[in-house]
């Protein structure tokens, strides 16, 4: 039924005289395609390609920790035979617990890593809600929708190409505007 009446919808639109679907009256609503903004735009590829060095930085830090402990493992397995037990108990004893205490150093740059990236995107979006708050202006729209939350529509509604080039044209990569991309106060 619902498949149905949207065709029925479409056929309609797709009928209109084209003088009609053309005219410049106000839209009421526009869309943009969220992820596409933030993927597309300068600020949102810095916030992006700052995010993977850190996380690269950080697989090979633990890498680099994975291989020293590993070494530090292998030693101590080697020496057994020849160490007391009590001597032997101790030290795999203080091994383990600086193990786990690496671990949840380790867990938490990856949540902070995570969180920055977070703070990045929130960044984004109130840095360039004036963009789109302009852009809705001037095309006489009322309202901004998330283009994956319309279920049927016509393309000209879409404004994800016109917010992309008005952001980079604004706010570049942000450097010079003081967008964060760490999580630290920015442009906010």
């Amino acid at each position: 039924m619902l498949r149905a009446a949207l065709f029925a919808l479409a056929m309609i639109a797709a009928s209109l005289p084209l003088s009609a679907q053309d005219s410049p009256a106000p839209v009421g609503i526009v869309t943009v395609d969220i992820e596409r903004l933030f993927a597309a735009t300068q600020l949102g590829q810095r916030i992006s390609e700052d995010f993977r060095i850190a996380s690269e930085e950080l697989a090979a830090e633990n890498r680099t920790i994975a291989a020293a402990l590993t070494e530090e493992e292998s030693s101590l397995t080697e020496r057994r035979p020849t160490m007391d037990p009590a001597a032997f108990r101790a030290e795999a004893e203080a091994f383990d617990e600086k193990v786990q205490g690496i671990r949840a150093a380790q867990d938490a740059k990856e949540r902070a890593l995570e969180e920055s990236l977070t703070l990045g995107r929130e960044d984004f979006f109130v840095s360039i809600r004036p963009i789109l708050g302009q852009l809705m202006v001037e095309s006489g729209a009322g309202a901004i929708l998330d283009r994956r939350s319309v279920v049927l529509s016509v393309g000209r509604i879409d404004i994800t190409d016109a917010a992309i080039a008005a952001i980079d044209a604004t706010v570049g990569d942000g450097t010079d505007t003081g967008v964060a991309t760490d999580g630290e106060d920015g442009a906010n």
